[in-house]
């Protein structure tokens, strides 16, 4: 038992810094969705290559994030857009359903350089698959790991323990698997949260409600070029976008994104990238 809600999962010890120690949990409110899920497990291969192939563009070269100098404090309330005027774009991913589309999009960010947030559910086997190619790019800083809850419930058709413990669980995953601590970014799957789960994320750490002001609505199988146009879309300066880590199309189209973020001149950078952490 950890604050004051039971559990019946054995609580995992961690010594190391005593970084659970500070973890706690609360109570209580109103409702918001929109989505984010997915079934399936598509295959992919030589995804390297695939990368450049359907625009013929040299997918590398990229522009580099914003010195730290130009961080800032984070906003209250739920984070949506990134603030003020600028060429940013913040891409972030959710869930893993598909262990090799984990794959090629790290294999992705490692061949052109873009720097992403993945909104983990560690249910998923994908997130112990690709250690060997993810760790580097999370050590490093240019794939950021962010809590979506262990196993992508609804978090408002829940208990408040059970609310917390989707959090817990996940947070723990993530520290022993990556030793890092994903505090204080969280997005609620489907987008769904009301003044419970926030209190509950919010005493837990987790004070960053992370939503999204663009999609590229592959939370279903659409087919690539209808990702492709979703990215035309929304592939702006200061947009939050949203994709998944589920379904194949999007491993064919990278050579295409890539050109749109050239052509517009954005940065893509982490939410660590933007915001000063706590």
């Amino acid at each position: 038992m950890i604050g004051r809600y039971r559990t019946t999962r054995p609580v995992v010890e961690l010594n190391r810094r005593n970084f659970l120690a500070a973890l706690s949990v609360a109570t209580l409110g109103a409702v918001g969705l929109s989505r984010c899920a997915a079934d399936g497990s598509p295959q992919v291969t030589g995804v390297a290559a695939e990368v450049a192939k359907p625009s013929g563009a040299s997918p590398v070269g990229l522009l580099p994030p914003p010195p730290d100098s130009a961080r800032v404090a984070l906003p209250g309330g739920v984070l949506s857009r990134l603030p003020g005027e600028g060429d940013l774009l913040a891409l972030t991913v959710d869930d893993g359903v598909s262990s090799e589309v984990v794959r090629a999009y790290t294999q992705f960010a490692k061949d052109t350089g873009a720097r992403m947030t993945f909104f983990v559910n560690g249910i998923y086997r994908s997130w112990t698959d690709h250690i060997d190619v993810l760790r580097p790019l999370v050590d490093a800083g240019q794939i950021q790991l962010a809590n979506h809850t262990w196993s992508h419930p609804n978090l408002t058709k829940l208990p408040l323990a059970d609310v917390a413990e989707e959090f817990r669980h996940n947070h723990e995953f993530l520290w022993k698997t990556y030793g890092i601590d994903a505090r204080p970014y969280f997005r609620p799957p489907y987008g769904a949260h009301n003044a419970h789960v926030e209190k509950v994320a919010g005493e837990l750490g987790y004070t960053a409600n992370t939503l999204w002001s663009g999609t590229l609505e592959d939370h279903v199988w659409i087919p690539a070029a209808d990702v492709v146009a979703m990215a035309d879309r929304y592939f702006t300066a200061q947009t939050i976008v949203i994709g998944h880590l589920n379904h194949e199309p999007v491993t064919e189209v990278y050579g295409q994104l890539v050109d749109i973020i050239r052509a517009r001149r954005l940065r893509t950078v982490t939410l660590n990238d933007v915001f000063v952490r706590p």
